[in-house]
């Protein structure tokens, strides 16, 4: 089952947060995960939102994501991640007809 990925980020610390980016895509393109949207300017519809970027990707099931979220080059970039933005992260699953 299709999987997504929803992260909100408040950005604290540029320069930490583009030493991830400079790498994300070297290591993001190894697995198979589609990154879906990369929004500094989301329209906000309804209620409050206080985060400065919002990032979708999917991932062909579950243990997709966790091969990449897991894997030692992406936990080793992802440090400039958390050290250049608060994330809140949500695995979400997709809808499957019928069920």
């Amino acid at each position: 089952m299709t999987v997504y990925v929803i992260a909100q980020l408040k950005m604290t610390n540029l320069a930490a947060y583009d030493r991830y980016l400079a790498r994300f895509f070297a290591v993001f393109r190894n697995f198979n995960g589609t990154l879906l949207s990369a929004d500094d300017n989301p329209a906000v519809v309804e209620g409050t939102w206080d985060r400065d970027r919002v990032v979708m990707m999917s991932f062909p099931d579950e243990a997709s994501f966790r091969a990449w979220s897991e894997s030692p080059a992406y936990v080793k970039i992802s440090r400039d991640r958390k050290a250049g933005a608060d994330c809140l992260v949500l695995l979400v699953k997709g809808y499957e007809r019928g069920a």
